[in-house]
């Protein structure tokens, strides 16, 4: 510990965990602790507005929240790009210069591996914002034919994110009058949209019925053919397509993998405390093994844990409150309706999720959603 100086915190990444954790220790300590928050990005923009942005609902412009808005006593948030993690001295370094901490939470998401698939890179895939708005132009090329979307690997992020698309192409097809014209299918590797609620997967398997999509679980994009326009799955099997819609494999980004914190592509941690094998660092969000989804509900879930922890630990008192594995995602059903699942992980023997159905209610439980976490974390 750094005893002469203000405690030192440094926090890589600023995504749904990042940004919580560090509002949380400026509410808590304020100028008494130095917490810097790193990120190459200039804005953020919440995972779910890239759908919007896909489907023309609205423009980057909208959704995104410069960095320059995040301003929090005690924290000095920097643009930098992190080429070097040192787990054991808490040392990072940067393209604009190193760091060192009392205590580091690594924060950095997950990146997408292109490479893991072949041919992606040169197809159309939504998980990125240049992605999204790439095929916010392509779309409208998209009069008839065989439209396919398809997962690359599992875990990824917001797990209902591909459900909501292959249910969103419908009623953007639909509205352009083409959807008889064309096929969707939709490829994934889980045994169903949503396992720890079945309800909820029976839901939007229903859904996909309704519509004429061709769900197909339990199966990957294995590589893509652009020229014949066709994908391989896992099994072997082909098929065909007009239009793709991707989700690339994740992993850790390499200066994760670079630093020896990750195995099997993710960080290990103590699912309950965020700890790593490292003292005094930790992991949340999507790059940390929790065995919970990969979203930013539970990152910020998982930050709120690691908060207390530090808290607990400057003020050497009290006692800290673990992660409690909750969260609530919203799913774009169509038609203007928003269906909501609250997933339990650890309070029992196993998994359980809440299925609450589709409402244009429920849209407004959404907007408050992204609303509050705008005006706490910006001021927007």
């Amino acid at each position: 510990m750094n005893t002469i100086s203000k405690p030192r915190v440094l926090v890589l990444g600023a995504g749904f965990g990042g940004l919580e954790l560090s509002t949380l220790l400026s509410e808590t300590f304020g100028d008494g602790v130095d917490v810097t928050l790193i990120d190459k990005s200039d804005a953020f923009v919440f995972g779910f507005s890239k759908l919007d942005v896909m489907f023309g609902h609205t423009t980057l412009d909208a959704v995104r929240m410069p960095y320059r808005n995040f301003a929090k006593s005690g924290v000095r948030l920097v643009r930098q790009t992190i080429t070097a993690i040192d787990p054991e001295r808490r040392r990072v370094a940067t393209d604009g210069g190193a760091y060192e901490a009392d205590f580091l939470i690594v924060a950095l998401g997950a990146d997408y591996d292109f490479d893991a698939t072949p041919g992606l890179a040169e197809a159309n895939e939504f998980y990125t914002v240049t992605g999204a708005e790439r095929l916010r132009d392509v779309l409208p090329t998209f009069t008839g034919g065989k439209a396919l979307v398809g997962v690359c690997g599992a875990p990824y992020k917001c797990p209902p994110a591909p459900s909501e698309c292959a249910l969103m192409l419908h009623d953007y097809l639909v509205n352009r009058g083409v959807r008889e014209a064309c096929e969707i299918s939709f490829v994934l590797p889980l045994s169903s949209p949503v396992p720890p609620s079945p309800e909820t997967s029976r839901a939007l398997e229903a859904a996909f019925a309704e519509r004429s999509i061709t769900f197909i679980p339990g199966r990957r994009i294995a590589s893509i053919d652009n020229t014949r326009k066709v994908a391989t799955l896992d099994d072997g099997a082909e098929m065909p397509f007009d239009l793709f819609l991707g989700v690339p494999k994740h992993r850790v980004p390499d200066v994760v993998i670079g630093s020896g914190m990750a195995e099997g592509g993710w960080i290990p941690v103590n699912p309950r405390t965020l700890e790593t094998r490292y003292p005094g660092v930790y992991a949340v969000g999507d790059g940390a093994n929790t065995g919970t989804p990969k979203a930013g509900v539970f990152a910020e879930g998982a930050a709120r844990a690691v908060a207390s922890d530090l808290i607990a630990r400057l003020r050497n008192s009290g006692k800290a409150t673990e992660y409690n594995g909750f969260g609530t995602c919203y799913i774009e059903f169509g038609g203007g309706r928003i269906g909501k699942v609250e997933v339990d992980f650890f309070s029992g023997p196993k998994p359980t999720g809440t299925y609450h159905e589709p409402s244009v209610a429920l849209r407004a439980d959404k907007e408050i959603f992204g609303s509050s976490r705008r005006a706490r974390w910006f001021g927007m």
